[in-house]
C-alpha cells in the first residue's frame, strides 16, 4: 500500500511542478502519469523490493497450506 501511495505521490509532485509553471491541470496530470510512474519504478526500487519479498513470503505460506489441504483431501497424512 505504501509503495502505491509513494508512486502516486510522485505523480502528484510532477503534476504540481508543471501546474506551477502554468501548464494546464489536465495536461500536467497526464504528463505526471507518463513521467512519474516509470520514474517511480527506478526511484522507489528499494520499497518495491521490500513489497515483492513480502508477497513472495506470503505466497510461500499459502502454497504450503494448499499442499497440506490437497494431501488431506487425497487421504494422505
Amino acid at each position: 500500500m505504501l509503495y502505491v501511495l509513494a508512486r502516486f505521490a510522485l505523480v502528484g509532485v510532477v503534476a504540481v511542478v508543471l501546474v506551477l509553471v502554468n501548464v494546464p491541470l489536465l495536461v500536467a496530470l497526464v504528463v505526471g502519469l507518463v513521467v512519474g510512474l516509470p520514474v517511480g519504478l527506478v526511484v522507489l526500487r528499494p520499497l518495491n523490493s521490500r513489497v515483492t519479498a513480502g508477497l513472495a513470503e506470503r505466497n510461500k505460506g499459502r502454497a504450503t497450506e494448499r499442499a497440506k489441504l490437497r494431501a488431506q483431501l487425497r487421504g494422505d497424512s
